[in-house]
């Protein structure tokens, strides 16, 4: 899934862990939570084969009270319960914050069945969950939700209307994660650079946040995931020049480089204002590194539409099940745009090779506590010693510039 989803995974974890329970082998568990994804329909499908392997597992055993969350959860709804004698809880995007206290509820009723689908109209807090040492790199969720409604989109249907966070609490969070060992803090949100632009907003701006959390002591690199270009205003661009914590890397999505096709995506921005706001950011910062998405065979698309060219960074998907373009039809247009994928796809490697960022015999950090740690721009980069010995913040000098693309995998 998403950056948030394993974000809420992590938030679940503490705050089971805070009211008393403990990890365990799948094989000894009475409780497990299944926190899950749609954005592709590869997960989806995913879903129900993980829940018969945690039945056979389990061999059934009504006793083991099995909960799904997430994106998943917020489509299938209520029917899980007909699919999986064993599943007891459901709890959508929204409903996940309560799922905690509902676990507890349904080990005390053990005939109860509970489903958590209602979007909430503002953002609600959750219980801080057990403290304890962190990773170098911690996510903090400001935001949730979307209101674009693109196209091929399944997010404002799962995650629901855009709803941003309290200020104050987005800072006590990052504080808190500094305090326990970050280094990094990734902000996140569906649209994240729409922060603030909702009725649940205070006043604060997404520049303005990014510029009270880069001022935060202890704090080495802000990352922020994912952005809308149609929302990237001159502040926002600016921030990349002025804050020396913003790591010089960004995913972008352009998702079509045909102005027909994007207007069917319902994206609101076209080829060339894509185009000049990368060039802004480039201006601002000429060693970003820059990624994005680009969705190949859209129904209408045709091989002659499709204008552009791969290059470092780029992912490639088609259109959620349940959404406009959602491929129901393949017949028309779409079908030499789908043929072409393959071959598309099998030329990254070349595109890649052609411009790698020059890193050689410059010094970079790394942030990671393994071999691979990953650099301001999100290179894997290899450090020398033995396993962990660097630590985290080591020093790497690059020797050689690798094939692939700035991404984070």
């Amino acid at each position: 899934g998403c950056q948030m989803n394993v974000h809420d995974s992590q938030w679940l974890a503490r705050a089971l862990t805070a009211r008393g329970f403990t990890e365990t082998p799948l094989e000894e568990a009475r409780v497990v939570v299944v926190n899950t994804c749609s954005v592709r329909e590869k997960p989806e499908q995913k879903v129900m084969s993980a829940l018969g392997r945690i039945r056979q597992v389990t061999g059934g055993d009504p006793g083991v009270l099995v909960a799904v969350a997430g994106c998943v959860a917020q489509q299938v709804g209520a029917a899980f319960f007909e699919r999986e004698n064993q599943v007891r809880l459901v709890a959508g995007s929204d409903g996940i914050s309560g799922a905690p206290e509902a676990i507890e509820r349904l080990l005390a009723e053990p005939d109860l069945r509970l489903s958590l689908l209602d979007f909430t109209s503002h953002y609600v807090e959750r219980e801080a969950g057990a403290e304890g040492p962190c990773g170098p790199v911690a996510y903090v969720n400001i935001m949730q939700g979307c209101d674009n409604f693109c196209a091929y989109c399944i997010v404002p249907f799962t995650r629901g209307r855009q709803k941003s966070r309290a200020t104050p609490a987005i800072m006590a969070e990052c504080r808190a994660r500094l305090n326990h060992g970050a280094r990094e803090i990734t902000l996140l949100g569906q649209n994240v650079n729409a922060f603030g632009r909702d009725k649940s907003g205070d006043g604060v701006s997404f520049a303005r946040l990014l510029a009270q959390v880069a001022a935060l002591p202890g704090l080495e690199r802000l990352r922020f995931v994912t952005p809308h270009p149609k929302d990237m205003g001159p502040e926002d661009i600016a921030a990349f020049a002025e804050l020396a914590p913003l790591c010089p890397r960004l995913h972008l999505p352009l998702q079509a480089g045909s102005d027909a096709v994007l207007r069917r995506m319902r994206r609101k921005y076209d080829r060339r204002g894509f185009l000049d706001l990368v060039a802004a950011l480039r201006a601002a910062r000429p060693e970003l590194a820059l990624s994005t998405d680009l969705i190949v065979g859209f129904p209408g698309e045709s091989e002659a539409r499709r204008s552009g060219r791969s290059f470092p960074g780029q992912d490639s998907a088609r259109g959620s099940a349940g959404t406009p373009a959602a491929p129901s039809d393949t017949s028309g247009s779409a079908q030499p745009a789908l043929a072409g994928r393959p071959r598309r796809q099998g030329n990254l490697p070349a595109y890649r090779r052609q411009k790698p960022p020059g890193r050689r015999g410059r010094r970079t950090q790394l942030a990671g506590t393994r071999p691979l740690g990953r650099a301001g721009s999100c290179r894997s980069a290899g450090a020398c010693g033995p396993y962990g010995a660097h630590g985290p913040g080591a020093r790497h000098r690059g020797k050689k510039a690798q094939p692939h693309g700035p991404t984070d995998r």
